[in-house]
């Protein structure tokens, strides 16, 4: 597959800023070369030039189009890309490197927007047993290659419910790291409601990263999160959400509060605000995804939550000037210099290739989200046999197989979506879910200009 030269142009705040698509490079430009972009390669340097005679003289605009031609020669701009050494990549890699270990089908939340139907993912409400936990383990070892770091995230449901096996599971883990040569990451996911002193010490010791779940605002959270009797729950997980954030902080080891915006909260950057006066810096708000309910977005929602962007890029920005509670946002966290692989870049999570759940019975499925779909079942970790029929299927469902993305300008930053998403929301993995699609091209741009403009 051969992808021609493309170019994306946007303005931040006062910066015009061009992306070359397919090289990554990001360049300011004067008004002038921005405005020519728009009719170069369509018009002729003479009807380019009678288009912007009343704004610009024509010494101007010549000189504009030579500077855009010389750049164009050497690459920077409308540079090609040639994807058959990729795609002949991603053919024949087939090791496993990350597990999602559901350990359990049951939660003390019942969560409105839950994908995961409040935790038992349409089925029984199940514990994973260590025995389990263990052979997933080692079908990890077994199928990981010669990769030396392989990850294992716990998650639910709520895995605090299952935090014997969780603690059995790591044990097992240092066993093996001897036995196969391998390190073992670990991460949690929590709604941090039964965190107490001792499993905070123990995850702060155990996990490579904690995830914990916050909305924002107590009205807002405590709209969306309720346990089972319809209470709230932000006066009872904040505390311990404070003290976890406190002991990460000061041993400099990874964390971030995720949390997700509704139709309840289309202001969601002052639940952004609200967890940052909190004093946690890493902040992630993801917008909800989901076939019904009178919390999911809508088209009209989006200059409304385009804007939440905007505000959260300038509040970025003057906290990290001021030096008052400074916060990452998430989705910001785009590494211009030194991202991603080329192979991350069009195959996203790997979801059915290297990154697969387990349920708490042992079987396999590409990931948490297709937990439940007979057609996803891959097999089971009791016999570490893979149906490869899927593991094609979801193979060949990189960005350049799915038409809208593979012309996208932000192809290489999203990479085609969540696949489990599109196919909910569209009904075809490689259809993308629009409405994400739309927020996902903003925050880019806003991401691109923090890369480039923050620290000034």
């Amino acid at each position: 597959m051969y992808l021609a030269g493309q170019i994306h142009k946007f303005r931040v705040f006062d910066k015009n800023l061009v992306l070359d698509v397919n090289s990554g490079s990001i360049f300011e430009v004067d008004n002038i070369m921005y405005d020519v972009l728009d009719y170069y390669r369509v018009l002729s340097d003479n009807d380019i030039i009678a288009k912007l005679k009343t704004k610009y003289s024509k010494l101007d605009i010549e000189e504009a189009l030579k500077e855009i031609k010389a750049m164009e020669t050497e690459g920077y701009l409308f540079s090609n890309l040639d994807t058959n050494a990729i795609l002949d990549k991603l053919d024949t890699r087939q090791y496993v490197k990350a597990l999602c270990l559901n350990v359990a089908h049951d939660c003390n939340l019942r969560c409105k927007y839950c994908f995961a139907s409040k935790g038992d993912y349409h089925g029984k409400r199940e514990i994973m047993s260590s025995e389990v936990g263990k052979k997933a383990l080692e079908f990890l070892a077994e199928n990981s290659g010669d990769m030396e770091d392989v990850e294992v995230d716990f998650f639910g449901g709520e895995p605090l419910l299952a935090m014997d096996t969780v603690r059995e599971v790591i044990s097992y883990a240092r066993i093996l790291e001897k036995t196969w040569g391998k390190r073992f990451h670990f991460t949690i996911t929590t709604n941090a409601v039964l965190l107490d002193d001792e499993t905070i010490e123990y995850l702060h010791e155990n996990m490579d990263n904690i995830v914990l779940s916050l909305d924002g605002r107590k009205e807002v959270n405590d709209f969306i999160r309720v346990r089972a009797d319809g209470s709230g729950s932000y006066d009872k997980i904040v505390p311990n959400i404070k003290r976890v954030v406190e002991l990460r902080e000061k041993d400099n080891k990874e964390y971030y509060v995720r949390g997700t915006f509704t139709k309840h909260n289309l202001d969601f950057a002052k639940d952004v605000f609200h967890i940052a006066n909190l004093g946690i810096r890493e902040i992630s708000l993801e917008p909800v995804v989901g076939k019904e309910g009178d919390y999911l977005l809508e088209d009209k929602d989006l200059d409304t939550l385009w804007k939440q962007y905007d505000e959260i890029a300038k509040e970025y920005m003057n906290r990290k000037k001021t030096g008052k509670l400074p916060f990452k946002f998430y989705h910001f966290n785009i590494d211009i210099y030194n991202g991603p692989c080329v192979y991350k870049r069009v195959w996203a999570c790997g979801a059915g290739r290297d990154y697969l759940a387990v349920t708490p019975s042992g079987d396999i499925y590409p990931c948490h989200q297709f937990i439940g779909q007979d057609e996803f079942l891959m097999g089971n970790v009791a016999d570490g046999k893979l149906d490869q029929k899927i593991v094609d299927i979801l193979k060949d469902t990189h960005v350049f197989e799915k038409e809208e993305c593979s012309q996208c300008w932000a192809r290489y930053f999203c990479s085609g979506g969540c696949n489990a998403n599109n196919l909910l929301i569209c009904g075809d993995m490689k259809k993308p879910y629009h409405i994400t699609c739309e927020l996902q091209k903003k925050r880019i741009e806003y991401a691109i200009y923090l890369n480039l403009f923050s620290s000034e």
